[in-house]
């Protein structure tokens, strides 16, 4: 499996031209064209030979190039997967898979996927990015995990995970009775463990809201701070937002490289812990600051 850069995943219609040119100059790591739910039905065929049209001519950088293809129960999922992969199959690193429901939906598109790169003798691997967003997903999220060598991430989708799971929005925003603390914690939580048990990224999905920096901000912070990796920007107001809140501060880096000198340290001279500050650290503390400088060093601020 292919480990990218996912700190912002820039939704963009694949029905406009428009916004698809502005989202491949853009800074986010990776940006996904999508034929599913910002794509009116009638649409959807102009949408797939604009989406070509992108992958194979346009200069994409370092972005990486993925598409949301239809869910696995309506008539377009497979002739999606067909037309963008007889049409630019060696030009798309990931599928986004909506709507799925349990492993036989991701076996579905997978299916569909290495017969035709047999038949068109793509060398390219494309991978998957599945969405956790129907009660059935949220339920069976650690089996969907495991299911598919091509899958790189899972990502929460709580919009139509909230009408899913019969979630009455309005309730929850009501100001004489706020629900206590951050709503989705429990489905994040289980999409993150389940993910990083399998060696999958975990992305936090959309916030609607784009005139709200800072509460895009805030449910970026939450989510990083929990271990999801990333976060879509459903505008290119929030990329910024995602790739600063997804990359240690240089306060982070600073801690992780005095914490790892002085457990190194307390290693050499044949003690087992060491403090710092006036707290204990040790082989566990270890583990979780080098993956800090090891997520500053892919991220370019170590």
């Amino acid at each position: 499996m292919k480990m990218r850069l996912r700190r912002s995943e820039l939704s963009t219609p694949g029905s406009n031209t428009k916004m698809i040119a502005k989202a491949v100059k853009s800074d986010a790591d990776l940006v996904f064209l999508d034929l599913e739910d910002a794509v009116a039905a009638a649409a959807k065929p102009e949408a797939r030979t604009n989406i070509i049209e992108a992958l194979n001519n346009m200069d994409w950088g370092t972005i990486v190039r993925a598409v949301r293809v239809n869910s696995p129960d309506t008539q377009w999922a497979y002739e999606d997967i067909i037309t963008m992969m007889e049409g630019a199959g060696e030009n798309i690193d990931i599928f986004i898979l909506p709507k799925i429901k349990a492993p036989r939906d991701v076996w579905f598109y997978e299916t569909l996927v290495e017969e035709l790169e047999l038949k068109l003798g793509i060398k390219n691997h494309v991978g998957f990015e599945v969405i956790v967003e129907e009660a059935e997903a949220l339920s069976r999220v650690e089996e969907i995990a495991g299911c598919s060598p091509r899958l790189e991430a899972l990502i929460l989708g709580v919009g139509d995970l909230s009408a899913s799971l019969g979630v009455r929005l309005g309730q929850i925003s009501d100001p004489d009775h706020p629900y206590p603390g951050d709503f989705w914690q429990y489905a994040r939580n289980r999409m993150i463990a389940a993910a990083r048990a399998h060696g999958l990224e975990p992305i936090d999905g959309p916030f609607a809201d784009f005139k709200d920096p800072e509460a895009y901000r805030r449910q970026a912070t939450w989510a990083s701070a929990q271990g999801c990796v990333g976060k879509w920007a459903i505008h290119p107001s929030q990329i910024g937002i995602a790739n600063d809140v997804f990359s240690p501060s240089e306060k982070e880096v600073a801690l992780a490289r005095k914490m790892c000198d002085a457990v190194k340290e307390a290693e050499s001279s044949g003690a087992g812990a060491a403090s710092s500050g006036g707290t204990m650290i040790d082989a566990a503390t270890l583990r979780i600051f080098e993956g800090v400088l090891e997520r500053a060093r892919v991220t370019g601020r170590a």
